[in-house]
């Protein structure tokens, strides 16, 4: 064979491998799963029928309108209290793998304790949900908590600041495992308990509302939160796994944090933004204890502000045991990117959070905006997110959990939808095949336009519209759910 010819069939050789990871790069493993999302309190309604208890979310957009944007509430929201069997058969016409929803704790147990009697409406409810799904051949990921906190367990205890807690929703999680788990693929503890950490304990933006006690409760509520899942992995570990056969492990937030520049000091604040962000609670749950730099800047800062200890607890040798290694796959919620650039540490004063991370975070004004304000669309997001949670965690296995884009307003032809869909899912597929990254599933959020918290009915996350003035709440098929529909059904990224 003569050089030249032996260089042509190299070149041929090569244009059909590239041609081939091409074609195979926009198709997805033949198991990666695909699935859709919703949570109870922002679909459900029925606030008060049936037995159901007050939850914190219920109360504080009665008590406190003023925080939501729009003045409203979800005591109908999308009714799908009533309306569940109109929902999966939007699921089944999707083709999803799963479903992921929320139980909601005060409908099962109205106080949020086991031993004060559970409402069986409520068990008949989640039980109608499941059955439907199996029948359907929808596998379930269900979620224990998803904010919507006894009320009772609020007034009476203190909620997520009293460490008695811990037990209390350890056993409802066992309670949930007895009735519920035979029917469930996937279960996650918490979802994103940075936020309601954050907002709902520190700025006091989410229910219930805490803004006193700052760079001291958010703290604690984390640490609560981390036992209380560690927990119930545990119960459900020892107790359920080897009969049912299914896999538990909580949801994180993830925004990616962009450096600002290539300077050593921008790293170094967007690495911080991180760990104080996902790290919080993934490296206990990975790793068995807090990110290093938490333990150094919040026990520092707390020595200076006159503290007799860190304002970040700590746990026992006990904890860290019990902790570490409670996940059997990591839930990723990423939406959107931020830029994160370097600031002198802020003067020691008052605590809070954000004085203790110290960094500047903003969003470049040529990313494209969304319903939402802190959604601006940077799809390699996705793709950078996954391969920090790779190269710091030894290659978990992850199900994106939430990804979704809004609309302020309703829109049938929801284009840009579709785009952010088309673009997230195309990083998406580069950490898979380019960086190696271990991801096992993907979720849209949301199957329905909802309630979503502070924003109200103003952000329409929706593969499916509902005109909230309408007393059916009819469900109205958005271009996007046709998009969403094609990807499941080829596997493929058209």
């Amino acid at each position: 064979m003569c050089f030249a010819t032996a260089v042509l069939i190299m070149t041929l050789f090569n244009f059909i491998l590239a041609f081939t990871h091409k074609v195979n790069a926009q198709e997805f493993p033949p198991d990666f799963k695909f699935g859709i999302a919703t949570a109870s309190y922002q679909i459900e309604g029925a606030w008060n029928e049936d037995g159901k208890g007050e939850n914190i979310w219920d109360h504080f957009t009665h008590t406190s309108s003023d925080k939501i944007f729009d003045h409203s509430n979800a005591d109908v929201a999308c009714d799908s209290y009533h309306k569940y069997e109109t929902d999966i058969a939007l699921l089944k016409e999707l083709g999803v793998d799963f479903y992921r929803f929320s139980l909601s704790w005060p409908r099962i147990l109205p106080t949020g304790y086991v031993d004060d009697g559970v409402n069986q409406a409520g068990v008949e409810y989640y039980n109608n949900i499941l059955n439907l799904l199996d029948q359907n051949g929808i596998e379930a990921m269900v979620t224990l908590y998803h904010w919507d906190l006894p009320q009772h367990l609020h007034e009476r205890m203190g909620g997520w600041l009293n460490e008695t807690i811990v037990d209390i929703f350890a056993k409802y999680a066992d309670l949930a495992f007895h009735i519920f788990g035979e029917r469930v693929k996937y279960w996650t503890t918490f979802n994103e308990p940075y936020i309601f950490c954050q907002y709902g304990y520190e700025n006091g933006t989410y229910a219930p509302g805490l803004a006193s006690n700052r760079g001291v409760d958010v703290y604690v509520c984390g640490h609560n939160i981390l036992k209380s899942h560690a927990a119930a992995y545990d119960i459900y570990d020892k107790t359920y796994r080897k009969k049912q056969k299914g896999k538990i492990s909580i949801v994180l937030t993830a925004i990616w944090a962009k450096p600002s520049t290539y300077t050593r000091k921008d790293f170094e604040a967007a690495e911080r933004n991180l760990q104080f962000q996902f790290g919080w609670f993934a490296h206990p749950i990975i790793k068995g204890n807090y990110p290093q730099v938490m333990i150094n800047r919040i026990g520092e800062r707390s020595t200076k502000e006159g503290f007799k200890k860190s304002r970040l607890p700590k746990f026992t040798n006990e904890e860290v045991r019990q902790i570490k290694d409670t996940y059997d796959f990591i839930g990723v919620n990423h939406y959107t990117t931020t830029m994160v650039k370097w600031m002198d540490d802020v003067q020691i004063g008052e605590p809070s959070a954000f004085n203790d991370l110290s960094v500047e975070e903003y969003y470049k004004d040529s990313w494209k905006s969304s319903g939402s304000a802190w959604l601006k669309v940077v799809p390699y997001g996705i793709r950078d997110m996954c391969k920090w949670i790779k190269k710091n965690y030894n290659n978990p296995s992850i199900i994106i959990t939430e990804n979704g884009y809004s609309d302020p307003k309703l829109i049938l032809h929801d284009f840009n939808r579709t785009i952010f869909y088309k673009e997230y899912l195309k990083y998406l597929l580069q950490a898979v095949y380019d960086d190696r990254v271990d991801i096992q599933g993907y979720t849209v959020w949301s199957l329905l336009d909802n309630f979503e918290w502070n924003q109200g009915y103003s952000a329409k996350f929706g593969l499916y519209a509902i005109n909230f003035t309408d007393p059916n709440r009819t469900r109205i098929p958005k271009d996007s759910a046709n998009f969403y529909k094609a990807i499941v059904k080829t596997r493929r990224l058209k």
